[in-house]
């Protein structure tokens, strides 16, 4: 996994699986991320904005990009970093 904080609260995740991953595999460790990474940098929310996916020979790959904010961001696909990091660690998906 690569972090890169593209401008303020806007960051890129790239993270890749192997093994017998699936897309929404991939999705979801990029969600854990991003989730984590709001709750180091202080933060309690984070909104998906984009997601792109690759596939090449069983290794997925996605280049997602999200934002962290104190407070509960406007839109439908928010995300509550600390209940998803708890849930990400019950379901074994890494956030770092």
């Amino acid at each position: 996994m690569e972090t890169r904080l593209l401008d303020g609260d806007l960051v890129n995740f790239h993270v890749a699986m192997s093994g017998g991953a699936e897309a929404g595999d991939v999705i979801a460790y990029a969600e854990c991320a991003a989730a984590q990474y709001a709750l180091i940098r202080g933060y309690g929310f984070a909104r998906h904005v984009r997601t792109q996916l690759d596939e090449s020979a069983g290794n997925w790959r996605a280049d997602a990009v999200y934002t962290i904010s104190p407070a509960l961001p406007e839109g439908l696909r928010t995300i509550d970093a600390e209940v998803t990091v708890q849930n990400c660690g019950l379901n074994g998906i890494p956030t770092v």
